[in-house]
């Protein structure tokens, strides 16, 4: 399944007790369509709030509904905020999680002395002028294997914190918006939204590019800067051999 939502007004992904999340609302709904019990495997865990362009998840099921009415049945249950953009068979080896080779996030920026009204569940506002110049090298540092426990939330069981990260970068969009783009071979808890809220930061002058790096190599969390909100962050991709 290819699943792009608004993570707005839900729990995240995964299910949990007493809050509605995405993979509550589809499970529910392909049981309904399949009369069985139906696991959803996510490929990440997206956060309350946060979007996702490009989620894949996997189920089994022993339903003969055919993969086309599947999908049109199933998109005519969910809410509006959720659509499954594509449904297709797979080798029962491949996991949506496990067998991902690469993630990618952005994260948008509006930076502006003026709130954006129609786009703030989609962005942070940030009202003082930002160094997209000193952003973007300062991000540029990220690339290559590192240790980023300095970009980790306290609350995680991780076995390693060292991710490889692909690319990274911070450019603007038209407008007033501003965004950052990461691709890495998997990611920790909250670690983008550490990574923007630090490069924000950057780009107000508290930190310079050489500042982020010290952190980085650091290992501190206490030393880097707050966790950006969410609604800003996006899953836009996921890559398989």
């Amino acid at each position: 399944m290819i699943i792009e939502y608004d993570g707005t007004g839900y729990y995240g992904w995964q299910r949990q007790s007493g809050d509605i999340t995405i993979q509550e609302v589809l499970e529910e709904n392909l049981q309904r369509m399949t009369s069985e019990k139906v696991t959803l495997h996510g490929s990440s865990r997206t956060d309350a709030g946060v979007h996702a362009l490009h989620q894949v998840a996997h189920f089994r099921t022993s339903s003969r509904i055919p993969v086309r009415n599947l999908l049109l049945g199933l998109n005519s249950l969910i809410p509006q905020n959720i659509v499954v953009k594509d449904l297709t068979e797979v080798d029962e080896t491949f996991h949506a999680r496990y067998s991902a080779r690469s993630k990618t996030y952005f994260y948008r920026v509006f930076n502006s002395d003026v709130r954006a009204a129609l786009q703030r569940n989609y962005c942070w506002c940030v009202f003082k002028p930002l160094d997209v110049g000193r952003m973007a090298e300062a991000a540029s540092v990220l690339k290559g294997v590192h240790d980023f426990s300095a970009f980790c939330s306290a609350q995680t069981d991780v076995k390693s914190p060292v991710r490889e990260v692909y690319d990274a970068r911070f450019e603007r969009e038209d407008g007033f918006f501003l965004r950052f783009s990461i691709e890495a071979n998997g990611f920790l808890r909250h670690m983008v939204r550490a990574i923007v809220g630090t490069l924000v930061d950057v780009g107000k002058g508290k930190f310079t590019p050489m500042d982020f790096q010290g952190i980085l190599e650091s290992r501190d969390r206490k030393k880097a800067g707050v966790t950006a909100p969410p609604q800003g962050l996006f899953l836009a991709g996921v890559k398989y051999e």
